[in-house]
């Protein structure tokens, strides 16, 4: 009879313990975070992680400008986007999210998708294009960063450039009339 309530006192114990170890490790979990940066500067080459983030952050673009050698409706935004996590991801891939929030949040699909080749890496460096006629001209943006359908980081930022313009006037030629 000793021996059966030692061996249940025990494994409540034991139980008991389990609990408080799974408490602090979740407690001690950092929760997943992400900075974004968005640069339109040409990127050194050779630059360790911690200078690449340097550099995205003195040199980080609040407003992007448009390129300028094509007709106003091919035009569209380049920019290299940093995205440094406080702890590697632990999956495949984050998702980039893109909305308008001149009116409201409109998202403007489809979702940029980056597959991780290393799940130890904590800062990626990736080009995008924004790209006309989904993205429009002067409005505020912002970008958001998911992780297993968790947002980890968002940026909000504007893009700058022409509208197309028409003159509003109509001719007719001498066939037409």
């Amino acid at each position: 009879m000793k021996v059966q309530k030692f061996a249940v006192l025990f494994a409540a114990v034991l139980t008991a313990l389990a609990g408080v170890i799974v408490a602090e490790g979740d407690a001690g979990a950092q929760r997943l975070r992400a900075n974004i940066f968005l640069t339109q500067n040409q990127i050194p080459r050779n630059l360790t992680e911690q200078g690449l983030i340097g550099f995205a952050r003195r040199s980080n673009a609040r407003r992007l400008r448009e390129t300028t050698d094509q007709p106003i409706p091919q035009r569209e935004w380049v920019a290299n986007m940093v995205t440094s996590f406080n702890t590697p991801p632990g999956d495949l891939e984050f998702q980039v999210l893109f909305y308008d929030i001149e009116q409201g949040d409109r998202f403007i699909g489809p979702p940029l998708s980056t597959f991780i080749n290393n799940r130890q890496e904590k800062t990626f460096l990736q080009r995008i294009r924004l790209e006309r006629p989904r993205f429009k001209p002067n409005r505020r943006m912002e970008m958001r960063v998911v992780v297993r359908r968790q947002e980890v980081g968002r940026l909000r930022f504007e893009l700058i450039g022409e509208e197309v313009r028409h003159s509003g006037q109509v001719s007719f030629g001498a066939d037409e009339t």
